[in-house]
């Protein structure tokens, strides 16, 4: 009798976990939809989407998203779950946390006061508990762009399956971020996901969806948010160490005072022998324009010409002559890349074989 008990017992307190489990979460997505924005920006080219999501986390129109190309546009537009539809800018980018703040623009002082947006509590989200590895969690975004206009996010029920160090590469470049993350056992971070929320069961904030990204350790896509309350700590440019968080983005970037990590760069290798000539770095952000290619060159046999604008190498947008070079210098002679250039009103896509560099005369 008493093993009977127990058996009864064990099978109602397994029952009771499945409906747990079960138990539908309507209230909880209509509640946090309405704290989430579809953004469009730049992209639409080679698997770049021109779409993303991000999070409300003040009345008046503060947004939280990953630091993306997205953001490459002077005309950024926000969809708001009712289906208005807002320009907006960035206020402040931080590499270190991989993160971004956005600020809806209205037309007047007028409609301003008259905004009252309902969003996330990020203070009270950064002062509870964090989540632990068996947690049941939501992951709202606009991934694919099922979502448009009024449509609701798309929802995924996940568990948190651990809690450790992101390492994680795009392309062949590492990941900004390298804190702790909530590593998800669902598969959020898809095309347009960047910025989305991961939350509770309950729709506490938890964490921000990361970018698509590779792990360095097993090469395999990572599904991962970084959390609401992320630190990091980073050297700066002058040998000095910053503590980067989320908390300090918060408090100091809607009043516009929150400055940016300057991290020390690491030093740059030579790369591949490519035979471009670019115009003249004369500013921070000078546009790779091609002004010359060097005869029997890679970049000669590959077909680039005088005037062509280099956009994306391998799927990256390179908005600017660093950009490109930076991408460059990890590039090993022997590797293929594949750069789309703006020739006129046309994009071209060019493979090219990177070289070795050519032994200068002594």
């Amino acid at each position: 009798m008493f093993y009977r008990s127990m058996a009864l017992l064990a099978s109602l307190q397994w029952a009771g976990a499945v409906l747990y489990a079960q138990s539908p979460f309507q209230e909880t997505v209509v509640e946090v939809n309405r704290k989430m924005v579809k953004l469009y920006g730049s992209g639409g080219f080679r698997g770049l989407p021109a779409y993303g999501t991000g999070i409300l986390i003040s009345p008046k129109g503060h947004i939280l998203t990953a630091a993306n190309h997205l953001l490459e546009t002077p005309d950024l537009r926000v969809h708001l779950y009712d289906g208005s539809r807002y320009q907006a800018k960035v206020i402040v980018i931080e590499p270190v946390l991989d993160v971004a703040l956005v600020k809806i623009e209205v037309a007047d002082a007028g409609e301003y006061d008259r905004l009252d947006l309902p969003h996330f509590d990020v203070v009270e989200a950064m002062n509870a508990p964090l989540a632990q590895p068996g947690d049941w969690v939501l992951a709202f975004s606009n991934q694919f762009q099922i979502a448009v206009r009024d449509e609701p996010m798309s929802v995924q029920r996940g568990v948190i399956a651990a809690y450790a160090k992101l390492h994680g590469r795009r392309g062949i470049f590492d990941a900004t971020y390298t804190g702790d993350v909530y590593i998800v056992d669902a598969i959020t971070n898809n095309p347009g996901a960047a910025g989305g929320a991961l939350t509770t069961r309950t729709g506490r904030l938890l964490g921000v969806i990361g970018r698509e990204l590779r792990n360095t350790l097993s090469e395999t896509w990572l599904n991962y948010a970084i959390p609401i309350n992320a630190r990091v700590e980073t050297k700066q440019e002058d040998g000095s160490t910053r503590v980067v968080s989320m908390r300090e983005l918060f408090e100091k970037g809607p009043r516009g005072e929150y400055k940016p990590a300057n991290v020390r760069k690491k030093e740059r290798g030579i790369g591949g022998y490519h035979g471009i000539i670019l115009v003249p770095n004369v500013v921070d952000r000078t546009p790779p324009y091609v002004d010359a290619v060097r005869p029997d060159s890679p970049a000669q046999k590959a077909g680039l010409q005088p005037d062509d604008l280099i956009v994306y190498v391998d799927g990256e947008p390179v908005n600017s002559i660093a950009a490109f070079n930076e991408y460059i210098s990890k590039t090993n002679p022997g590797n293929e890349i594949v750069l789309e250039i703006r020739r006129g009103d046309r994009l071209i896509s060019v493979r090219m074989v990177l070289d070795e560099h050519p032994k200068k005369d002594k």
